[in-house]
């Protein structure tokens, strides 16, 4: 199991990586992996931070081995300051039809598909969404 991510002591802290690597993909919107190298692709509640999620995401096609799965979870939980603009202000069907829209325009990747996963019952408050593809 890969990582990427900006905070290299949390990626250090994280038992379940077998490798990380440490890159703000913002600056540099490359991922540090070979062609069809990943059966599944991650972005846990991150997508709302990328000023480049089309070129991230014709990465993580270009890493995707043939069939593989992108999985992009998000809420609408976020640091303000940090999301980029246009997610601030929009409400959670649109992130979603957002995500659909990236997925689309980096190419390469089926119709995706969104789930409610959000906790029910008793005090459950908080919404949380995956939208997921398959490379074509």
């Amino acid at each position: 199991v890969a990582g990427t991510g900006m905070n290299a002591r949390e990626l250090s802290s994280n038992t379940q990586l077998t490798e990380y690597t440490q890159r703000d993909l913002n600056k540099v919107p490359t991922l540090p992996y070979s062609d069809n190298s990943f059966d599944v692709v991650t972005c846990v509640v991150s997508i709302d931070y990328l000023t480049k999620p089309v070129e991230i995401l014709s990465e993580v096609r270009r890493v995707l081995r043939p069939g593989g799965k992108v999985i992009l979870s998000q809420s609408n939980r976020m640091f303000m300051t940090k999301a980029v603009r246009m997610w601030v202000s929009m409400g959670d069907q649109d992130h979603l039809e957002l995500i659909g829209q990236y997925l689309k325009y980096a190419g390469g990747f089926g119709a995706p598909k969104a789930y409610d996963i959000s906790a029910k019952g008793r005090g459950a408050r908080d919404p949380m969404y995956i939208v997921q593809s398959v490379k074509a």
